[in-house]
């Protein structure tokens, strides 16, 4: 990419809003959505040059995020990281896994294999099969609803409801212990949040070596409990998720051990990580805007608009990386084959002509063409079951609530993957 060529002037952001892209810090406070606005606006596809990282391409406009999606034959996942990763950790990932990536799960599969794997539980995430598990849903929510209400007017949101709920639903549909979902949140926090200083294994500064080598520690603690619970489904089926992992078959084999723990990580993490961020990112937003909380609590059809606004609000997974297998050409750039590229989700939705308004949260947005479940082929697997939990979660809690404001500095965790509130304190009455 060092001699990559343009249709129309420089490629290359400045040196220091490249530095904000790969620094973890500045996903924990506006600096990212300063710099993702000036990029909209003076660079929309410029790339990025650091110190430490290869070079990639910035893409920060909802079309081309879309575009780039679209097209799983001429961009793909697997050929470099799929997630950020600085030069030095990747090189360490290849000695280990001969690849540039620790983990080989949906996100890191291209056609062929994505769509046969995709197809093993894509029914189970479907709103018709979903629908088994809402009274089930419904139970665990209220709840979790029942416990915040005794903490006397006050809580941490995060840690009191957002944390719990989301993962309690996952691990009964996945059908691990509700002894061992400590052990499941542990894992996710140290694996999403292995930049933040609060859930970091090694608190000090780290090289990207021993970054990598501490990412692969934790994808070995999850390799190890979830063979054991291959072992098991295959002996004693269930009706759970578990045993359809365990007993799926691609060509007629049972998937590999890194493919099957791969799986089962993509459902134990994504599928509680993310959706817990939205839904503290909802009564954040809520707390913030009195008037939205009114009007929604006035208006409770307007929770599932609710819940996707909260959805675009946070954008939990702020970017995935994908490289060009092709010379092509995208927004008055020429893109070269094995080029790098970042598709900036939460830019995306808040691009200025795709959402009116974009920095206002409004419960009631539409149309609301949100792209933080991401576009084609890789659409989030799981976004039916985030918009079932989110949307019960709040059916039930907010007729209870006559208000909720902060009650306290709320804190986001510091991550360039994936990152939400860690710390939301609210005060609340109860009607």
């Amino acid at each position: 990419m060092d001699t990559a060529t343009t249709l129309n002037g420089n490629v290359d952001i400045p040196p220091d809003i490249a530095a904000t892209l790969v620094n973890p810090a500045a996903y924990a406070d506006n600096r990212l959505h300063e710099s993702y606005r000036w990029l909209r606006t003076n660079n929309p596809l410029g790339v990025a040059r650091t110190e430490n990282f290869d070079p990639f391409w910035v893409v920060t406009k909802h079309a081309h995020i879309q575009a780039i999606s679209r097209q799983n034959d001429l961009f793909h996942n697997a050929d470099r990281a799929t997630v950020l990763t600085a030069r030095a950790g990747i090189e360490r990932i290849r000695r280990i896994t001969g690849g540039p990536n620790l983990v080989r799960s949906l996100v890191q599969m291209d056609a062929p294999d994505h769509p046969k794997y995709r197809a093993l539980t894509q029914g189970w995430f479907m709103p018709a099969n979903l629908g088994k598990f809402e009274a089930r849903v419904r139970h665990i929510a209220r709840s979790t609803v029942a416990r915040m209400l005794e903490k006397d007017g006050h809580c941490d949101f995060v840690a009191d409801v957002a944390l719990g709920y989301p993962l309690h639903v996952i691990m009964e549909i996945l059908g691990v212990p509700e002894q061992d979902e400590p052990r499941m949140l542990k894992l996710t926090q140290e694996l999403f949040g292995s930049q933040d200083p609060d859930t970091a294994r090694v608190r000090e500064a780290l090289s990207p070596e021993q970054f990598a080598g501490m990412m692969q520690s934790i994808v070995n603690d999850f390799g190890a409990y979830f063979r054991k619970i291959t072992e098991e489904r295959r002996s004693h089926p269930r009706d759970d998720l578990a045993t359809v992992i365990a007993n799926a078959r691609i060509g007629g084999e049972y998937m590999p051990d890194h493919d099957a723990t791969s799986y089962y990580m993509i459902v134990a993490t994504a599928g509680h990580d993310t959706t817990s961020s939205s839904t503290a990112g909802a009564i954040w937003a809520l707390a913030e805007n009195p008037e939205q909380f009114a009007k929604v609590k006035a208006h409770p059809e307007l929770i599932p608009g609710l819940v996707d606004e909260a959805v675009r609000w946070m954008t939990p997974v702020k970017h995935f990386m994908r490289s060009a297998t092709a010379d092509t050409e995208l927004g008055g750039r020429r893109i070269a084959k094995g080029d790098w590229l970042m598709l900036c989700y939460a830019s995306g939705n808040r691009d200025e002509e795709v959402f009116e308004d974009p920095f206002s949260f409004r419960c009631d947005r539409k149309p609301n063409r949100h792209v933080a479940f991401g576009y084609g082929a890789h659409l989030c697997l799981g976004q039916y079951l985030a918009k079932l939990e989110m949307r019960i979660l709040f059916e039930e809690l907010l007729p209870r609530l006559k208000s909720i404001a902060l009650d306290g500095e709320v804190k986001m965790t510091q991550a360039t993957f994936v990152n939400g509130p860690k710390k939301l304190p609210v005060r609340f009455e109860v009607n």
